[in-house]
């Protein structure tokens, strides 16, 4: 399986305006969302990528992302029919290839000093070749916010398991998950999933063409990955890393706090944290 090109959606109202705001990264450099993301894309040895964007943003993002070397295409989403239909328009950009595709609104920080989460990814869908999501261990309070699968353990180190996935749901409520996205081995009341990152065929995309074509309002990904599950081998990789959440309350803040924790200056950080901490119970 060859992956050399990237996905990355970013259209929606809600979320169009985050990729562009400034953080300082774990190097210590002030860096746009959108950038630290590409940066997180090339990692993974990912040299083309496109960014689906909100009419007009096109320009911003070019902008935000001038300290990249990646080549970027920008596609306009401007019809308001959903997630999947937004990650459909970049259907002509893959070219029936497999792909690495990242929302916009997570930041990634990866525990394992070699890889970083979208090379772990991306290194084990070509070892598999086939679709592999990431996924992340996540409390039942949390869930809400993400979509989440049900799988068995297929293979993998225990720090990389690897679960054949056979269920998907999104957003699911803590009682569903309880009913049908238990997964053997996690601790009560934690369930697997969505990181914001995925490696997907192309079967996913001729999926998302037959929802597109229907005239459906409302397209979302995870129907149409339950959907792949059931037609090919797919798979869901624990990473060993951190997603965060920015489009969350505070999601900025805690995005900004992890990675300075994740850098050099950690332990500045942390003195200035308890110092913050003693003057606020003052």
């Amino acid at each position: 399986m060859k992956i050399n090109k990237a996905v990355i959606t970013a259209a929606s109202p809600e979320h169009r305006t985050l990729p562009i705001q400034s953080l300082i990264d774990h190097d210590g450099v002030e860096r746009s969302v959108i950038e630290i993301l590409l940066n997180e894309v090339q990692s993974a040895g990912i040299e083309d990528v496109c960014v689906i964007v909100h009419p007009g943003d096109a320009e911003a993002y070019q902008q935000a992302a001038s300290g990249t070397s990646l080549k970027l295409h920008f596609i306009e989403q401007t019809e308001r029919r959903g997630y999947g239909h937004a990650l459909s328009l970049a259907a002509d950009f893959t070219a029936g290839e497999s792909f690495l595709h990242s929302v916009c609104d997570h930041l990634f920080i990866s525990r394992d000093p070699d890889k970083s989460c979208a090379r772990q990814l991306v290194e084990s869908a070509k070892r598999e070749g086939c679709a592999i999501s990431a996924v992340q261990s996540t409390r039942e309070t949390e869930i809400q916010h993400y979509g989440a699968v049900a799988g068995d353990l297929q293979r993998g180190s225990s720090a990389h398991p690897l679960y054949a996935i056979r269920e998907v749901i999104e957003k699911p409520t803590p009682t569903i998950a309880e009913q049908k996205l238990i997964v053997p081995g996690l601790r009560s009341g934690r369930y697997l999933t969505f990181f914001g990152m995925h490696v997907l065929t192309p079967t996913v995309m001729t999926l998302l063409k037959h929802q597109t074509d229907s005239g459906a309002d409302n397209i979302q990904l995870s129907p149409v990955l339950a959907e792949l599950a059931k037609r090919e081998q797919y798979g869901a990789l624990l990473i060993q890393g951190d997603r965060h959440h920015v489009s969350l309350k505070y999601g900025l803040f805690r995005a900004q706090l992890a990675l300075a924790l994740a850098g050099q200056e950690r332990e500045q950080i942390l003195s200035d944290l308890l110092e913050l901490v003693a003057h606020s119970r003052r």
